[in-house]
């Protein structure tokens, strides 16, 4: 799945999504800074679209926004994050966070 960043929104909008049937699947999705939480949430929105069972959703780093958005969004699905940062600046990236980590992982 390809989402692009409105960024004077900071809304996540999908560019592409062509995912296999996941029907009785075990899925993880891993969305690298989970700041506000809206890629994260509509990816596993798109995932149990497809059929995927019990999808866990893993971090490197979360703002508490994004961890409550993927909750109130998918409270059965399993929030894992190697840490938990302190909150969003008015840009809505993490704070302090890590730079463009997410950017330059992916290149985007």
């Amino acid at each position: 799945m390809l989402k692009r960043l409105d960024h004077p929104l900071a809304v996540a909008r999908d560019c592409y999504c062509k995912l296999p049937d996941l029907t009785e699947r075990r899925v993880v999705v891993i969305d690298p800074m989970l700041a506000t939480g809206g890629s994260a949430s509509t990816a596993l929105t798109h995932a149990k679209a497809k059929g995927a069972v019990a999808p866990k959703l893993i971090c490197i780093m979360a703002a508490p926004a994004g961890y409550d958005r993927a909750h109130a969004d998918h409270p059965e699905v399993e929030v894992h994050a190697a840490a938990l940062d302190r909150g969003l600046n008015s840009r809505k990236y993490i704070a302090p966070g890590l730079g463009d980590f997410g950017d330059r992982l992916f290149g985007t």
